[in-house]
């Protein structure tokens, strides 16, 4: 069965704060659209007649709770077990794009499973149909005979063993990882494994010449609420000198690293002498007062660019989002950008990245 919309996955649990968010974008641009998911399922269907207005009403950077962000081709049910390749092909067939002389639409393929406890025992029938699937979509023409990270890519998602979603997703649209999900490794000395979260967020968070110009030696940040110092750590490593604020201990050998200096001191009064390059804050408080507070780094120009934690309740927490990130932006009172999302690492909480435009 064909169908148009998006096809997003999050992480499970959150269905329903993706699918409001999803909602009211898709609504304050003007399009029809209406969310399908279920609890724990870890993804959402975002159906409408428009699906080309939607992806780019709705793109992917924009989006706080999608890991993924995948454009609509088919919605498979009832698929044999004996021959799942043939629907897929079908489907495809349908959606005419493929040109004579252009060579294949597709640059790669990703056969997956929803991230949650329904979907993970699908992970090794997503492996084995991969490896059948590949070599029938090259002789069929629709996959490149290796892959192509400038054509779109081509999803199968299994949500079981007999129905299956075929999407795809465009190059810079869209996370560059199978499920939308970066692999990172917790190395042996990080203090905590809030250390992922820092990580994965310069990762997918900072562009590559932010990155580049910013995250090197030399660079100075602070931490607020530093204890136990996995962020700290993360930055050092970097070569970034830091000043860690917390009352509470770091880890030793986060002191030993020579860029750290800890201070004792209360992460929501303390305020640099200088303006430094990085604010970094994983503070558990009240989301709201945590977004004032950022914003007074930028009003005050303590800080040239930030990332930060705000933890969610447990309901309503889109509608939470955007208070929080309303009132940093008042609080701030400057134009900034700002991109905020639920990373892999993070839980009950959504990480942002802050900076003025002319700085990126």
């Amino acid at each position: 069965m064909t169908s148009t919309g998006l096809l997003c996955y999050c992480r499970a649990g959150f269905e329903a704060d993706l699918a409001a968010e999803l909602t009211d974008r898709a609504s304050e641009a003007g399009l029809a659209g209406y969310a399908r998911t279920q609890r724990d399922s870890g993804y959402v269907e975002f159906l409408g007649e428009d699906a080309k207005a939607l992806s780019t009403a709705l793109p992917f950077d924009a989006l706080v709770f999608a890991r993924q962000k995948l454009e609509l081709i088919a919605d498979l049910r009832g698929l044999d077990p004996k021959d799942r390749i043939t629907p897929i092909i079908d489907a495809l067939g349908t959606t005419k794009n493929k040109t004579a002389g252009q060579g294949p639409p597709y640059g790669d393929l990703f056969v997956e499973h929803p991230d949650s406890d329904a979907g993970k025992p699908l992970s090794g029938l997503a492996r084995s149909f991969g490896n059948a699937l590949r070599p029938a979509l090259r002789k069929q023409g629709w996959l490149a005979a290796s892959e192509n990270h400038r054509r779109p890519r081509l999803h199968v998602c299994f949500v079981d063993g007999d129905h299956a979603f075929v999407a795809r997703s465009q190059s810079g649209d869209s996370a560059p990882w199978p499920l939308g999900i970066p692999r990172l490794k917790l190395h042996a000395d990080a203090p905590s494994r809030s250390a992922l979260k820092l990580e994965e967020a310069l990762l997918t968070l900072v562009d590559d010449t932010t990155r580049e110009r910013q995250v090197q030696d030399g660079k100075t940040a602070a931490d607020l609420g530093a204890a136990p110092g996995g962020w700290t750590w993360v930055l050092a490593r970097h070569g970034l000198r830091v000043t860690a604020i917390d009352n509470g201990p770091l880890r030793p050998h986060v002191l030993e690293h020579g860029f750290v200096t800890h201070l004792r001191a209360d992460g929501f009064r303390w305020q640099p002498e200088r303006p430094l390059d990085w604010m970094v804050c994983d503070m558990v408080e009240q989301p709201s007062r945590v977004a004032r507070r950022m914003g007074d780094w930028f009003r005050e120009g303590w800080c040239r660019q930030a990332i930060f934690n705000l933890k969610l309740p447990m309901k309503k927490r889109w509608q939470e989002t955007r208070t929080c990130l309303d009132l940093f932006r008042d609080s701030a009172g400057l134009p900034l950008e700002i991109r905020a999302r639920q990373l892999y690492h993070d839980r009950e909480e959504i990480t942002v990245f802050a900076v003025p435009p002319a700085r990126r």
